[in-house]
């Protein structure tokens, strides 16, 4: 070994301790370089350090192993004492070379144990891995495992070396320094942090240079608390005495001015811990195994979950074990059961040795168990093979996949699985023996299941129903009737499972579903067709169809419908007639298709025969009366034909009436006519009358002739033109097809051809248009969706009918007081309501005198519907809009469609008031869906007389009149008026006084403005009233409930308060919404109303409650209860009554939707008389309080012996007499006039009264039954009065026990100081009475009275 100047050498020290032995050592003495080597230095390092910093050059490091064997036992431990309390360096003192010590360690001790030698390592050091291969470790019989190090040998290796120092690890390490914390340390760039790096890594080479295996030491920065600084030292695994020692040079090559604080020093080993997780896909329900490993022969091991901020215990689904491996390395295993995804995030297994720490962290994520499957199946009981499919979405180590199936039946099937791809199938086959009869539409739950090899379990279940080929069964007996009768076919099917049901006519066309209803059973179900009246189009093969996916079950039945005329079809001449007494007259019935019919005449009890005529393809049966043939002369006689088919069904005609008359009365004369009185009027089908008509296509309606003179004059025609009366009939056989709804769009066109040819007749002719209306009627009954074409050609038709030119005609028929108009607008709202767009594109038609647009609301947020409309001919225009918080509440595909008309409102005349209407549009708005919710529509009108007076909001009420329809103003109201334009809103109103009121005042009215000044303004008194009540009765309770009855007076008291402040803050609320227009939930309007009814209801039972116990308290004056059962009967009465009252009122009428009004939120009048579920129990307490306030005073005023209840009884019995003397006549005469306003048109006076003493109904019980109370007067003065006022009141107070109110020398005044508490033994008020209260007290006398 050679060095330039001086050579540096290491003791390693290898001892071996033996027991026979013995050695004379004089520690005290010994110096290293007295020991005996075993190794010469030979053993050059591996490893080269850098030199500690100084100004000599750098210097060669060698290590020598050194072995001493010891025979003495003794002798070990003070070696390695006296070896940890060296000093290093240790100066060598050879003049040729300068060596210094840097360190000594303990590598090996080799001690015996029986038999044996076991060699082990010291801390930091590990015997070679090829030591460890070929070595027998002291676990006996058990090699280490493969690329592991071992700690012990069973016996020392023949050849060397000796154990080793562990590969390099990187200590993070802290200390303290106990100064202030400066910024400038942040700053890596500051003089101030380089000066501490400098000076403290100086240091820290000096001292760590000693360890074993050091490489390197840096700062790597510094943080508050005091100042903690932080480095790493690149170094081997030193021991911790080493350690210390090394820290220890630290602290002494370190200035004392930075205060080093020993005990802080921290370390983290980097690299010494192996963390491993098994299985390394989790899924939820796993077994799983985190695996920590230390190189250090230490077991005290702790884990901790971050995410939960807590240690981990072993306990149910966590097992903690720990364990040593080869005496070198410490195993601890963390066993987590059952892991579930709150199981997942970041774990921590940490192991604290002395001052190091090592730790090791693994995240571990947990994956759901996700299985892809089809939740529903339906399987046909056919032996068709039905696949049900189970696969993972994550790849998995799936060890198996079971199915498993739970339900009444049992059909089990084959799986299929493929673990690699994480799928299996399970294939069923299902026969009709494995699905008996009541058992289809059995579901079988499925379960595939997957377990993974960890444990993880993870299901899905599918549910499979199984269904049968439905078996059929129609009724069996033959279905044979005649046109105009009622049928029915019942069709059963075995199979309660089914897509659709429905029947088809032979020709394959679907029958509308108006015509059958079906039915589901727990065993089956059944479909029925009914049809009320029976055409020759019912006649064929019908086919009722069961439908299951793709398979379908038919049966059918044959139904003949024999010929027969209905009797609209048949047409008789005359209807009315007269002929003289000795006279004839010719009747005939004609039908427009010949038949095999037989046909009598009736006439009275006189059944004759008829003879048969054919014109063309009409088919007429006569008969020639004989006046001669009646006994009696001027009479009425009734004549009807009977027309009777081969099945023996028969109907007969409509009656004709022929009047036999004195022949010489007889005026007019015609042969088509015939004969009649003057001033007769009579009336003959058209076809049959003077009017000239094809015999192809005949005319229809009525034609009234009357006898003027001797001249038969028209008196009214009703004429129907041939076309529009062929469309009639056409329309009428319509209805009653079985294919209506696909007939409908063809004849919809018909009618606008046939219309737009026969406009000029229609324009003359107030029965063809009135017929065109009844046929948009009918049609507009058909309940099919109706597309734009079908839009158009409607509006076509009725864009003639509108025209100016037809406007005389529509004159005529308001002058016969038809309900047409009304007809045909309630027609166009129906196929407005039925309109259904193919798309979302909004639709558009405009004709002359009639315009449509439409919108469907799709779901999300509709855009505001905004419409517009200009009639240029008219000098017309009008726009409709619906914000868009309206159209929120619509059902998603709902079509908002709104039509306008020019003209039609001077068709539709005038209003309620017979005031003649200003000239303007009439836009009719609907909506496909029915509303849920109240709907507010503005529109906007030009106004053409813009200076003709008042004007008024209006819209058609199809119920008035008799439900013939009028102008109604209710609910809509004038919002603006500008120039020509004007504004209207229509939404629903109301007021107080309709709290018992089935009539709600005319809002426009000053009666209805009044009601709402004074509800606004007495309501308001009234709720701060009650709560000044409730803040009085919480300032005074203790006061004044001192004995019983006088703490359930006022538990009553407080209660009415808060009842009837609870009721008025609702109705005030809900007045105030709906007043000020805005739109109220109908659901909200319920719970209102249902509030409204409840706490009101409570103000009575609670007085009901008051005047009970008042009764009780003096009528059984030896009868005692306790508190509690009072105050439980109280609360019973108060709101138990009320409660029961009110939910059964909303249960029985809301499911109908006859709970509240329509236009106010309260309870129903008109449908169903729910108001009187609040007016009778209010008038009945009313009485029954008036009974016992009579009882009470009478009570009081003729006391009997040996009642004398307390003072302090009596005064609370007088109070309360008081409360119920005044409030009660209050609340009867409030609600005595809301009885009278219950009637209808009750005079206005009743409502201005009711209004009022109800609004001001809290300020009354504030006076009356909480003020007037002389004992709460006194705590109110007791609590807030000066000295003053208080000896005043002792003045006052000593008065009144000095000098009676009244003389006792008059009875009267005797009478009134004994109700009052003067005199006598009932005394039931203090003798400290004021004037002042004997004058209230007097007042409550006379209301009493």
């Amino acid at each position: 070994m050679k060095s330039p100047r001086r050579i540096t050498l290491c003791f390693m020290i290898f001892v071996i301790y033996s027991s026979r032995a013995t050695l004379n050592l004089n520690l005290e003495s010994l110096h290293p370089f007295i020991l005996h080597e075993h190794e010469a230095l030979s053993e050059e390092s591996l490893r080269q350090k850098r030199a500690v910093a100084t100004s000599s050059p750098a210097a060669e490091e060698f290590t020598v192993d050194i072995e001493i064997s010891f025979e003495n036992a003794s002798f070990l431990e003070p070696v390695k004492a006296y070896l940890n309390n060296l000093t290093f360096p240790i100066q060598g003192n050879n003049t040729d070379r300068v060596t210094d010590i840097l360190s000594i360690a303990v590598t090996t001790v080799c001690k015996p144990a029986g038999n044996e030698i076991q060699c082990s390592c010291e801390t930091g050091y590990r015997w070679p891995r090829e030591r460890c291969l070929h070595n027998l470790t002291c676990q006996e019989n058990d090699r280490s495992l493969p690329g592991h190090h071992c700690n012990c040998l069973k016996e020392l290796p023949p050849k060397g070396p000796f154990c080793q120092l562990q590969g390099d690890v990187i200590l993070r390490m802290s200390v303290r320094l106990n100064v202030g914390f400066q910024e400038d340390l942040r700053n890596t760039s500051s003089a101030l942090y380089r000066s501490y790096k400098t000076d403290l890594e100086t240091a820290f080479w000096k001292g760590y240079s000693i360890l074993p295996g050091f490489k390197w030491v840096t700062v790597t920065g510094f943080r508050p608390g005091s100042v903690v600084v932080t480095y790493e030292v690149k170094t081997t695994t030193p021991s911790s005495g080493l350690m210390r020692k090394a820290n220890e040079q630290v602290m002494q090559n370190l200035n004392q001015t930075y205060k080093m604080d020993y005990n802080s020093f921290q370390a983290v080993a980097s690299n010494e811990t192996k963390f491993s997780v098994i299985p390394e896909i989790i899924f939820e329900g796993d077994t799983v195994s985190l695996v920590c490993e230390n190189e250090v022969m230490f077991t005290n091991v702790s884990w901790h979950h971050v995410e939960r901020h807590s240690d981990i215990q072993n306990g149910s689904r966590f097992f903690i074990y720990t364990s040593m491996l080869n005496n070198m390395t410490s195993v601890s295993h963390l066993t987590i059961y059952n892991i579930t995804q709150a199981d997942a995030g970041e774990y921590v297994c940490k192991l604290i040795l002395d001052i190091f720490e090592y730790e090791s962290r693994k995240k571990i994520d947990v994956t759901p168990i996700r299985i892809l499957a089809n939740e529903e199946m339906k399987v046909m009981c056919d032996n068709s093979p039905a696949s049900l499919n189970c696969c993972s979405e994550d790849n998995g180590n799936w060890s198996k996949i079971e199915w498993k199936q739970e339900g009444k039946i049992s059909i089990p099937g084959n799986p299929e699985t493929d673990l690699d791809s994480g799928c299996s199938k399970y294939t069923l086959k299902a026969d009709g023996t494995q699905c008996p009869s009541g058992s289809s539409g059995t579901t079988v739950v499925y379960t595939c299941e997957f377990i993974s090899t960890h444990g993880a379990r993870g299901s899905k279940d599918i549910e499979v129903t199984f269904t049968s080929v439905a078996n059929l069964t129609i009724t069996s007996d033959p279905i044979s009737v005649s046109e105009g009768q009622n049928f029915s076919i019942k069709c059963m099917s075995d199979v309660s499972n089914y897509d659709e049901v429905y029947w088809n006519t032979s020709a394959g066309i679907k029958i509308h579903k108006k015509f059958y209803t079906t039915r589901k059973y727990p065993d089956g179900a059944e479909s029925i067709l009914t049809v009320k009246t029976s055409t020759r189009e019912w006649n064929g093969t019908y086919y009722c169809i069961f439908r299951y996916k793709d398979s379908y079950s038919v049966v059918t039945k044959d139904v003949t419908v024999y010929p027969l005329p209905l009797e609209s079809d048949i047409m008789v001449d005359p209807l009315e007639a007269s002929t003289s007494c000795r006279g004839s007259h010719l009747f005939k019935c004609c039908i427009e298709e010949d038949g095999n019919y037989k046909v009598t005449f009736q006439v009275d009890s006189l059944s004759f025969p008829a003879a048969k005529e054919i014109h063309g393809k009409q088919v007429c049966y006569k008969f020639n009366f004989m006046a001669n043939f009646i006994s009696l002369c001027q009479k009425t006689v009734d004549v009807f034909c009977r027309f009777t088919n081969a099945a023996n069904n028969s109907v007969r005609s409509p009656s004709m009436k022929l009047d036999l008359v004195l022949g010489e009365n007889i005026t007019c004369h015609d042969p088509i006519i015939g004969v009649g009185e003057s001033g007769k009027v009579t009336k003959r089908l058209c076809q049959f009358s003077n009017i000239p008509s094809s015999p192809g296509s005949p005319i229809g309606g009525i034609i009234t002739y009357k006898c003027v003179g001797s001249r038969w004059m028209v008196n009214r025609n009703d004429c129907i033109s041939a076309p529009i009366n062929s469309l009639l009939r056409m329309a009428k056989a319509l209805i009653q097809s079985p294919c209506q709804d696909e007939k409908l769009p063809t004849y919809l066109k018909n009618l606008s051809v046939s219309t737009g040819k026969v406009a000029n007749e229609i324009s003359s002719s107030p029965g063809s248009l009135g017929a065109i209306i009844n046929i948009l009627d009918l049609l507009s009954s058909v309940p099919t969706e109706v597309n734009s074409e079908m839009m158009m050609h409607m509006l076509s038709t009725i864009n003639i009918i509108l025209g100016k030119p037809i406007l005389n005609t529509w004159k005529v028929l308001q002058q016969q007081q038809t309900n047409q108009s009304s007809q045909l607008l309630h027609a166009v709202e129906r196929f407005s309501q039925a309109l259904k767009s193919g798309d979302s594109t909004p639709l558009s038609i405009s004709q002359k005198n009639v315009q449509m647009r439409s919108m469907a609301i799709k779901s999300g947020h509709p855009k505001s519907y905004l419409q517009s409309f200009v009639f240029s001919d008219s000098d017309l225009w009008g726009n409709v809009v619906i914000d868009e918080c309206q159209l929120e509440n619509l059902q998603p595909d709902s079509s908002i469609v709104t039509v306008a008309f020019p003209t039609l409102k001077a068709i539709l005349g005038e209003d309620v008031q017979k005031k003649s209407l200003t000239n303007s549009l009439v836009m009719t708005t609907t909506v496909s869906h029915s509303l849920t919710m109240p709907f507010r529509i503005s529109m906007t009108f030009k106004n053409n007389n813009p200076s003709g007076g008042r004007l008024q909001c209006v819209f058609w009420n199809f119920s008035l009149a008799n439900h013939t329809g009028g102008w109604d103003s209710s609910g809509c109201y004038v919002k603006d008026v500008d120039g020509d334009s004007v504004s209207c809103v229509c939404d629903h109103l109301t007021s107080f006084s309709i709290l018992m009121s089935p009539d709600s005042p005319d809002p426009s009215s000053l009666l209805e403005k009044l009601l709402d000044i004074i509800s606004y303004i007495g309501l308001g008194f009234s709720i701060l009233s009650l709560a000044a009540c409730l803040v009085v009765e919480t300032v005074v309770w203790k006061s004044v409930t001192k004995n019983r009855t006088s703490y359930m007076r006022h538990i009553c008291i407080v209660n009415i308060a808060a009842s009837l402040l609870v009721a008025d803050i609702w109705f005030i609320v809900i007045a105030a919404i709906q007043d000020f227009r805005y739109p109220l939930n109908k659901t909200a309007c319920v719970a209102a109303t249902f509030f409204i009814h409840f706490f009101y209801l409570s103000v009575f039972f609670w007085m009901l409650t008051l005047g009970l116990m008042l009764f009780y308290r003096l009528v059984f004056i030896l009868h005692d209860t306790s508190k509690s059962i009072q105050k439980a009967i109280a609360f019973s009465l108060g709101y138990g009554c009320p409660l029961a009252i009110s939910v059964i009122t909303v249960g029985a009428t809301q499911p109908q939707e006859v709970y509240t009004r329509k236009n106010a939120c309260w309870l129903n009048w008109e449908d169903t008389k729910a108001l009187l579920a609040f007016v009778i129990p209010a008038l009945i307490i009313v009485m029954v309080n008036m009974t016992i306030t009579v009882v009470v005073i009478t009570k009081i005023l003729r006391p009997s012996i040996g009642d004398k209840p307390s003072k302090q009884e009596k005064n609370s019995l007088f109070q309360i007499c008081k409360s119920i003397g005044v409030l009660t006549p209050l609340l009867g005469l409030t609600w005595g006039f809301g009885l009278a306003t219950v009637f209808q048109k009750s005079n206005a006076v009743f409502h201005i009264i009711f209004t009022l003493l109800n609004a001001f109904q809290g300020l009354f019980i504030l006076l009356f039954g909480c003020l007037w109370d002389q004992k709460v007067q006194e705590a109110l003065l007791k609590k807030f009065s000066l000295s003053r006022w208080s000896s005043q009141h002792s003045k006052s107070t000593s008065l009144g026990s000095s000098t009676p109110v009244f003389s006792m020398s008059s009875p009267i005044s005797r009478r009134f100081n004994n109700l009052f508490g003067k005199t006598g033994t009932y005394n039931v008020s203090t003798p400290e009475t004021t004037s002042s209260s004997v004058e209230n007290s007097s007042s409550a006398y006379s209301l009493l009275n």
